[in-house]
């Protein structure tokens, strides 16, 4: 042991001292042949050298020097390589081999010499050392306009790309960490915590080298290439380690500590760090599942843990995740690696047996590992179905799938603990006012998924389930949207079938599939950017189409409530019928829905005329006609619609309502209170039949309609009284806020007609009118033409262009614009119409209507439980903002809109109905207010309006960029569109 200490020390004195005199040289030399002599002179003690290759690149005054440095014997040639590279020699020299030589030198060496005796140096040397004394030079790329510098890093990184890349030196090293750890220097367990930091040190170096290496490097250093390579070199190494350590009768199982897989586990883990777990993945699963393919095409039958325990090419893809020691570098790992099964369309059992290999053993030692899949993979991400049923399987179910679906295995506590921690989430409110649809999609489609594989003995024996079910489907059937409500529909199906197999719970009609679709319109395919779905709008789609699209979806979110409730009414209703199976059809009937009881007197009746009896029946259906009062008087009306106990008078009075109100009586306007009364409190379903709720309905809301636009101040007026009161429910409030909207959409659309008043020039008597743009300009140019805007549809001026001649160093012809406030197009003699007669009454509609909205009274509470009111109003108030675009009542207006709009409790309001609702007010506003009504306000120092459209601008970008809700993201996109379009019309 002494003489071998002893030999060392002496070698390494030779080889310091020789490197001294080759530094000397470098410095010294006047000639390259000189560098190239002195670097041969220590090359031929540690390596192979041919000497003959380099005679011709040299003068002939060096040739005696290169052929007399001394050849050493292959015994002594391996003792001075072991002592040159693992001491301190082999840094003190690559210094000066990067920095000096490749700065002043190495450009005007010959190819061979370079190979030979620079180049060799490094690819011949062992690669942890090299790495190491390489990658520092890649720090000097900060100021890239540095010749010298980029001589340096460019040399580096070619020898990077030389020395990893081309001679595999991450393969090298890795079985190199694996010898070292094995070795008796680093049996002592005082030194393991060494090796493991130094392991972790190479491997940060080496996921470095793309972030360090410049943009004009070699593209094999780029991230996607270099990793690549790196992972297919560190892959192969594992699993040759791995059949070395199987054939040495160590098992793997029994948490075997390598240091080539310790090093392949860091390296991992930082390539992870650094966004490429699809290219690790993109090289584990075609490897790994070709391997579980192969078991199970020849075992189909006899599939079990044992048998892939058993394999040997499977022992490194159980240790694999092991040596991840980084839990967020798994997490990303097992994301992608789902994401990539479902791209390769995989089957159900593929993806079991891959999870299982990969993570089954840290999953069942280690608590993060676990929580990656039963928490965050079920309550936190968001995957495609078939992902979802993968994690179910193998974290939960624990067990071997069945052929076309989830199996239950003998881990029944696991599945009701799942299930319980599930229903804790989904049936809260919170989560339904501000989880993202997708999200609120996903933990309901595995919840769903869950109870699928419970029996009513569990569900029992689970504690709080069938409470927490009960209060997740009822919260979500009193959402607006529909989408959340058929996720309740689900939920409380699957429920039912658990608990009472035969009478299955349907509470929506499109819930009646024998397998319900989990993925609720949404396409998660890994494949596309982000998800999509029919629900979400395009956000460059143009200002009208916008407004129409949420004119239509947020008033149809009543009357999609209203339809739910009568179809199942009239569904039932249906069911009562009998059917006779040996009944005689007439083809030619099938196509009638129905047929009355009328039509069936009326066939008896032909046949009975038809026959030979001479006995007539009477006809008793016209007897009470002369009985019936004919209601044509407004006091009549109103006296007819208060009878609740007589329905049929009621009925009448609904028939003929709106004919006497549009007649406009004289004594109108002094019973229009009485009467918006009187038919806010006909209750349509107590005096119409089964199915036939939505007629009364409709003439009722057509009556109020019509009070509205006949009798606008005192009927407007009783309406906003009624809004409040404590005497009408939820229904009878959003009644009265529909017919609001359609009144002032019909006063806005509303007509007239008269001749033109001739206007005539007062300053100018030219022929050319005053408002068109002057012919003056620059010889060549051509007629002024009038172009047609496409933008926004309510345009407030017209765009004039002529074509310019040509410059000299012009090639495409030019254009002149010029904008004007009227048409050349208006003829002189033309009809002028007169529309919109809303503005007179938009402050009667608005203000009463924006009066004590944040008041809680009894039985009213918008900024609580009747959060679809409050949303309602304020579609309602845009509505009207719409309707007076363009005029000065808008700019009157706005102020007190834009302060409702901006309060916390509105702006910020848990339930995304609402939130919608305020952005599609804003946007209204935005649409309405003329540009030259702000130019103005923004000149004369306005507060409120600049104040208010400063905070529509920066709440609609938050709200873009932190939104959970699809829907409001993309309407604050719009929303922001229509601000930059309205402050580039007012500058």
């Amino acid at each position: 042991m002494e003489d071998s200490k002893r030999k060392r020390r002496e070698i390494e004195s030779k080889i310091l001292e020789k490197v001294g005199e080759v530094v000397s040289a470098i410095a010294e030399a006047k000639y390259v042949d000189q560098v190239i002599c002195a670097l041969h002179s220590i090359a031929v003690q540690l390596f192979p050298v041919d000497s003959s290759r380099l005679l011709g690149c040299i003068d002939s005054g060096f040739r005696n020097q290169l052929l007399s440095g001394g050849i050493s014997s292959p015994f002594e040639r391996d003792d001075w390589w072991h002592v040159f590279y693992h001491e301190a020699a082999f840094p003190t020299l690559a210094r000066v081999l990067i920095y000096n030589v490749a700065l002043d030198w190495l450009a005007c060496f010959p190819l061979s010499a370079r190979t030979q005796v620079y180049d060799s140096f490094f690819v011949k040397g062992p690669p942890i050392e090299v790495v190491q004394a390489i990658i520092p030079a890649l720090l000097k790329n900060g100021s890239n306009k540095d010749t010298d510098v980029n001589v340096i890093c460019s040399n580096a990184e070619r020898i990077l790309v030389l020395c990893l890349l081309g001679n595999n030196g991450m393969l090298q090293m890795a079985r190199e960490f694996g010898i070292l750890y094995s070795s008796e220097e680093f049996t002592n367990k005082m030194l393991k915590p060494d090796m493991l930091v130094f392991i972790s040190k190479i491997a940060q170096l080496i996921a470095s080298i793309p972030d360090k290496a410049r943009l004009e490097a070699p593209a094999a250093l780029s991230s996607a290439q270099f990793f690549k390579q790196v992972i297919i070199q560190l892959l192969a190494a594992a699993e040759e380690r791995s059949v070395e350590i199987c054939n040495k009768g160590e098992a793997l199982d029994q948490s075997v500590s390598d240091g080539t897989f310790l090093f392949v586990g860091e390296t991992f883990s930082r390539i992870c760090r650094r966004g490429f777990a699809d290219i690790l993945l993109a090289e584990v699963v075609p490897r790994i599942l070709g391997h579980v393919r192969g078991c199970l095409s020849s075992n189909i039958d006899f599939i079990n843990h044992n048998l892939f325990k058993s394999k040997t090419n499977f022992q490194f893809w159980f240790k694999m995740i092991e040596t991840i020691k980084d839990s967020y570098a798994v997490e990303r790992l097992s994301e992608q690696l789902l994401h990539q099964l479902a791209t390769e369309h995989v089957t159900d059992i593929e993806a079991y047996w891959i999870l299982w290999i990969l993570f089954h053993r840290t999953a069942r030692n280690q608590a993060s590992i676990r929580s990656i899949f039963v928490d965050k993979g079920l309550l936190w991400k968001v995957f495609p179905v078939c992902c979802l049923k993968w994690i179910l399987q193998f974290a939960v179910l624990d067990c071997p799938p069945g052929s076309d679906s989830l199996k239950k295995g003998q881990n029944t506590q696991g599945l009701r603990d799942i299930v319980q921690r599930l229903l804790g989430v989904w049936s809260t409110r919170q989560f339904v006012q501000s989880a993202a649809m997708e999200q609120q999609a996903y933990v309901t489609a595995a919840v769903g998924l869950s109870l699928e594989q419970m029996s009513k003995e569990e569900l029992e024996t689970t504690k709080d389930v069938m409470p927490l079910i009960l209060q997740g489907v009822s919260c979500r059937l009193e959402s607006p949207d529909p989408l959340v409500r058929r996720m309740a529909s689900c939920i409380a199906l699957v429920f039912s079938k658990v608990v009472d197999p035969k009478n299955p719970l349907y509470l929506d009609d499109n819930c009646r599939e024998e397998t319900i679709n989990w993925e609720f319109g949404f396409n998660r395919q890994p494949k596309q950017i982000s998800a999509s779905s029919d629900r979400i709008e395009k956000a460059d789609d143009e200002v009208k189409s916008f407004l129409s699209e949420l004119n239509k979806g947020v008033s149809s979110v009543d009357d999609d409530r209203k339809n739910n409730n009568v179809k199942g009414r009239h569904q039932m209703f249906s069911e009562l019928k009998l059917v006779d199976p040996d009944e005689i059809v007439d083809p030619a009937t099938l196509n009638n829905e129905y047929s009355s009881d009328e039509e069936d007197r009326d066939d008896d009746d032909d046949a009975s005329e038809n026959s030979d009896s001479s006995l007539q029946p009477y006809d008793l259906s016209d007897d009470d006609a002369d009985l019936r009062k004919k209601v044509s008087q407004l006091v009549d009306l109103v006296g007819a619609l208060r009878k609740p106990d007589d329905p049929d008078t009621v009925e009448r009075a609904l028939d003929v309502a709106e004919k006497l109100v549009r007649a406009s009586p004289d004594e109108l306007q002094h019973l229009s209170g009485d009467l918006v009364r009187a038919l806010l409190q006909v209750r349509c379903s107590d005096l119409t039949i089964e199915g036939e709720e939505d007629s009364a309905e409709g003439k009722r809301q057509r009556a109020l309609v019509s009070l509205l636009v006949t009798c606008p101040f005192e009927s407007v007026a009783a309406v906003n009284k009624l809004l409040y009161s404590p005497n009408v429910d939820i229904s009878q409030r959003i009644l009265m806020l529909d017919v609001m909207i359609d009144a002032a959409q019909e006063l806005a659309n509303a007509t007239s007609n008269r001749p033109r008043h001739q206007q005539r020039n007062l300053i100018s008597t030219s022929e050319q009118p005053w408002f068109l743009p002057q012919s003056k300009g620059p010889p060549g140019a051509g007629l002024w033409k009038e172009v047609s805007e496409t933008g926004t549809s309510l345009s407030w001026s017209y765009r004039y262009e002529r074509d310019l001649p040509l410059k000299p160093s012009q090639i495409k012809t030019g254009k002149s614009r010029r904008w004007s406030l009227r048409s050349e197009k208006m003829q002189v003699n033309q009809l002028e119409y007169s529309k919109n007669k809303f503005p007179l009454y938009a402050a009667a509609f608005m203000l009463p209507a924006m009066q004590g909205f944040d008041k809680k009274r009894h039985g009213v509470d918008l900024l609580g439980g009747d959060f679809i009111v409050l949303g309602k109003l304020i579609y309602m108030l845009g509505v009207c903002m719409k309707c007076v675009a363009m005029h000065p009542e808008a700019m009157a207006l706005a102020p007190a809109l834009l302060d409702m709009l901006s309060s916390r409790d509105v702006s910020h309001h848990v339930e995304a109905y609402v939130r919608r609702s305020v952005l599609f007010a804003a946007s209204c506003i935005l649409v309405a207010l003329h540009p030259s009504f702000v130019a103005s306000a923004l000149v004369e120092g306005n507060a409120e309006i600049s104040k208010g459209l400063e905070w529509i601008r920066t709440w609609a970008l938050h709200v873009a960029e932190s939104e959970t809700d699809t829907e409001c993201s993309m309407m604050a996109m719009t929303c922001l569109q229509l601000h930059a379009e309205m402050a580039l019309q007012a500058s």
